[in-house]
């Protein structure tokens, strides 16, 4: 098992990033890879809530870890400080062993001194070795991307 770190500077405020750390609908539009498309099927956002989510390839050749093109995790909310951090444990749904153990995903938000933006932090712990650095440090960069797309254009 691995941890990764990314970071990426959002034109909003820590307020309207956090809040789309915990909607739904949000979710499903930025934590979402390119290529794939989210939907959540259940997300309860408050401390102690669940939630689950699928991820699917949107071309056949995608392979996921839940099914054949399918990522599906679920989770709960281990800790939120409003505006500044969302700790969750997430798990996929996979029959793989390779893939199985409780991973740690921590955003962190803090104050940019330039431009009055956020910078967001995703610390990743206890990713299983089955999964590529690489990848799971692309996805989430593409994710963030998507996050910073969505709360800047509400900042408008």
């Amino acid at each position: 098992m691995y941890s990764t770190r990314v970071t990426r500077h959002v034109n909003a405020s820590r307020a309207a990033v956090y809040r789309a750390l915990l909607d739904a609908d949000a979710i499903a539009k930025w934590r979402v890879p390119d290529g794939m498309t989210g939907h959540v099927h259940a997300f309860d956002g408050r401390e102690g809530g669940t939630f689950r989510v699928s991820l699917t390839y949107d071309v056949p050749t995608g392979t996921g870890k839940s099914d054949a093109h399918t990522d599906t995790y679920h989770g709960h909310f281990v800790k939120l400080v409003p505006d500044e951090q969302v700790v969750e444990e997430v798990e996929f749904e996979t029959d793989d062993p390779a893939l199985r153990g409780t991973m740690t995903m921590t955003t962190t938000l803090t104050d940019a001194d330039a431009d009055g933006g956020t910078d967001v932090l995703v610390v990743h712990e206890g990713i299983p070795d089955a999964v590529p650095a690489e990848d799971n440090e692309t996805g989430t960069r593409m994710a963030l991307a998507n996050l910073a797309r969505l709360v800047e254009a509400g900042a408008r």
